[in-house]
């Protein structure tokens, strides 16, 4: 089976927050790129490079680049065009960076042999409305990641990084085709760590989440294969498949 068609229904993005390649791939070699995408985000990216990202590609996983660029548009347009040149399936940039800057970035990955999906960040699920107004924005949570998400949508991106909560409001305004990224997703029963909107994959799903990112409770697991099985089972329970 083709890897694009191995992967086209897999909305879980396992979070590879190691502090090293040799971690990162170490557990890598403890799942089954059929039950999962996986993240690489700055730390580990930092510290392992390219070469990371090329070997867990050829184990099989796709590979969403999580590095949040934000920058001038020129800037950001490089950047992300190197990024589509290693084959990643997703990458992100930052609305708040504005409406020039996301468009030069969709016009970087336009022509790139494996283009990625442009995802930006609206709000982070690190902060909640009071994290938010001391950062100097009136809007509240919602309002603020409704308007970024349009921005972005303005600009051409494929969709967003949000809080599952804000994905029914998103869906119903932006379409269900707009992808919908989902972090802060955490199985029944497991702790929040330090995201402050979190909700199940069922929920996530149901809400109109499209991908859902997960760390901790994947990758602290004694059995990580386990949980990713009934995750995916929870999440074709809420497809109704």
């Amino acid at each position: 089976m083709a890897q694009d068609q191995m992967h086209q229904d897999q909305p879980l993005i396992v979070a590879l927050d190691f502090p090293d390649g040799a971690s990162a791939r170490a557990f890598a070699s403890r799942l089954d790129p059929r039950l999962c995408r996986l993240k690489v985000g700055f730390e580990l990216f930092v510290a392992a490079g390219p070469a990371l990202v090329e070997d867990l590609q050829g184990r099989g996983f796709e590979i969403f680049l999580d590095l949040k660029f934000h920058d001038i548009p020129n800037t950001v347009a490089g950047a992300c065009r190197a990024a589509a040149g290693l084959g990643v399936w997703m990458i992100n940039v930052h609305a708040c960076g504005g409406r020039a800057m996301m468009t030069a970035a969709r016009e970087a990955v336009e022509g790139a042999a494996h283009r990625p999906r442009l995802i930006a960040v609206t709000v982070l699920t690190s902060m909640d409305a009071a994290d938010l107004a001391a950062s100097g924005i009136g809007r509240g949570l919602e309002e603020q990641a409704l308007f970024l998400a349009g921005e972005a949508r303005a600009a051409g991106l494929d969709g967003v990084v949000c809080s599952a909560r804000e994905a029914p409001m998103l869906r119903r305004a932006l379409g269900a085709d707009f992808l919908k990224v989902t972090p802060g997703i955490r199985p029944e029963g497991s702790a929040s760590d330090d995201q402050k909107r979190v909700v199940t994959p069922g929920q996530a799903m149901g809400d109109g989440a499209t991908h859902l990112v997960v760390g901790r409770p994947v990758t602290r697991a004694a059995d990580p294969l386990a949980v990713l099985e009934a995750m995916n089972r929870e999440i074709a329970a809420a497809r109704g498949t």
